[in-house]
């Protein structure tokens, strides 16, 4: 299989990361691909016409995307312990949990065009502080609702992605007023997998 790959997305290191908790990245080459709503990357936009990474390749030539379809593709080619549940009521636990995930992560890319990528003229200092008070009221939800050392590795894979990309993009900090949330992630990340896909370089590269 070839996985399309950006260094810096979240959503393409939750596909990598999963990939090897699964031990399925040893059948995976990792493509790298810079991508940017404002740079396009032809090469992307044939396989996706949304010109987003991560894109999955598979075997036989089947194109898959976005993170969460792969994840779930991956899911089905081991047969180890599933890492999205089979049974309804946990499934659906698992995957709100990683949409909310995938939404702290959104909403932190645009909350850095607000604050670094846009041209400072064309910024607008009232959606930032929206957005920032997105992502803060997302960690108070993640710390009193969620029994972090319960759910499944898929969301478990979601959120560690997201945080580790929002505090290296120095996002708004969730480690100074949740203790349960920062106490499972600084776990998290000494994962072997999370180690293997370890955020590297300038933090205001794309």
């Amino acid at each position: 299989m070839q996985l399309l790959y950006q260094t810096h997305s979240p959503f393409a290191r939750k596909v990598l990361v999963f990939a090897y908790e699964t031990g399925l990245a040893k059948n995976m080459d990792v493509i790298h691909h810079e991508t940017s709503p404002t740079n396009r990357n032809e090469a992307v936009y044939q396989l996706n016409p949304l010109g987003k990474v991560p894109i999955l390749i598979t075997d036989d030539n089947k194109i898959i995307f976005d993170s969460s379809v792969i994840c779930s593709y991956l899911d089905s080619l081991h047969d180890n312990q599933k890492l999205i549940p089979e049974t309804s009521h946990h499934r659906i636990d698992t995957l709100r949990i990683e949409a909310l995930a995938d939404g702290m992560s959104e909403i932190g890319i645009q909350a850095r065009w607000e604050s670094d990528r846009r041209p400072e003229a064309l910024r607008y200092p009232p959606l930032h502080e929206g957005l920032t008070n997105k992502l803060i009221s997302s960690y108070h939800y993640i710390e009193e609702t969620i029994n972090l050392n319960k759910i499944a590795m898929m969301a478990q894979i979601a959120l560690a992605t997201s945080l580790s990309w929002l505090e290296f993009r120095g996002l708004p900090p969730f480690n100074d007023k949740h203790p349960q949330l920062t106490t499972w992630y600084n776990h998290f990340v000494e994962r072997d997998s999370m180690k293997a896909t370890r955020l590297v370089g300038d933090t205001h590269d794309s």
